[in-house]
């Protein structure tokens, strides 16, 4: 039986968008057929060029998604660009509006019918206006802190608690990550930065809604608290250069209680020249549950889980799908 071919157009092309745009191209199961980006400086030039190839693909970058489906046709949308609601949601409205299912790594639409439900709503309503299907995904949220632990629990009798432990070395992320964590700033520049809710870790809440949610646990209160990781001695990577008493990056830990008192932690650990590099979940409960994963790059699992679920989305029914409502997502 032949394999469906799906057409592909990239919606960003910053770190990630250029990584996934590359990954399309090693798919035999997916063809790259437009781009699309604001960046002035990125707008006529090939494809081929700005991602980084050694080679024109003969795709311009374009402004708007309708210039490019005035070139071509395609099927999906994936869509990388920012994590909050604000700037992204008149994207995702307009991607619609030209009749395309998304996938997007924005971490606000992972899950967002509890932190933002009139958002949710909205684009709900807009991806049936239209028959198409909008999924948030990512390695987390949409991964490691919430779709895993949730798939885990399939084999308890009993959940009491969940915990969630991410740690890695940021040294070999990208730079936006690097600088998203406060490298290179002081603590009083780290604390007014995060003050002002644009740094730092986004998709805590919508991991702990979305395993709430589904395990049909009412979140009564939620707590979230940040400190900076600072520098004993000279940190260096590709992008910064950290002395001594400056931040490295950060520990984020969220808590999520229901009635019964506290039922998920979720601590993120994001830092340069971190020793402690992997995940862990543990599930208290019948049985006692700890899976431990080592190898997990943001990055790499990012592009390749927004990848993989270009399949299921074209085959979902029409509304705003999250990882929980798709059949399993799978390298295909």
């Amino acid at each position: 039986m032949k394999q469906q071919k799906y057409r592909v157009i990239q919606y960003g092309l910053g770190p990630i968008g250029c990584g996934t745009a590359r990954h399309v191209l090693e798919r035999n199961n997916l063809q790259l057929v437009g781009a699309v980006d604001i960046d002035p400086a990125k707008a006529g030039k090939d494809v081929g060029e700005v991602i980084g190839l050694d080679r024109k693909l003969g795709i311009a970058v374009l402004p708007k998604i309708s210039e490019v489906l005035k070139l071509t046709q395609a099927d999906a949308v994936i869509h990388t660009t920012s994590s909050y609601f604000d700037l992204f949601e008149a994207q995702i409205v307009e991607i619609l509006e030209n009749g395309l299912n998304i996938v997007s790594t924005s971490e606000e639409l992972s899950f967002p019918w509890l932190a933002h439900s009139e958002e949710a709503k909205r684009i709900d309503a807009a991806a049936k206006k239209a028959g198409r299907t909008v999924l948030g995904t990512g390695v987390n949220p949409g991964f490691l802190m919430d779709t895993l632990p949730l798939a885990l629990t399939a084999i308890c009798q009993r959940v009491d608690r969940v915990a969630v432990l991410r740690s890695m070395n940021a040294s070999l992320r990208r730079g936006p990550f690097q600088a998203k964590i406060g490298s290179g700033m002081t603590v009083e520049e780290f604390n007014k930065k995060m003050a002002s809710g644009r740094m730092g870790h986004v998709g805590l809440p919508e991991s702990m809604g979305m395993v709430f949610d589904t395990l049909g646990r009412k979140l009564i209160k939620y707590e979230d608290s940040v400190e900076p990781v600072i520098a004993e001695t000279t940190v260096t990577t590709a992008f910064f250069t950290v002395k001594p008493g400056f931040v490295r990056g950060l520990k984020q830990i969220a808590r999520g209680y229901s009635e019964d008192g506290e039922f998920m932690t979720l601590t993120f650990i994001a830092a340069l020249d971190e020793q402690q590099d992997g995940d862990t979940i543990s599930i208290s409960g019948r049985p006692d549950l700890t899976v431990n994963l080592k190898g997990t790059n943001g990055d790499i699992a990012t592009i390749a889980i927004a990848v993989n679920a270009v399949k299921r989305v074209v085959e979902a029914g029409p509304g705003l799908a999250t990882m929980r409502d798709l059949p399993i997502v799978t390298f295909f």
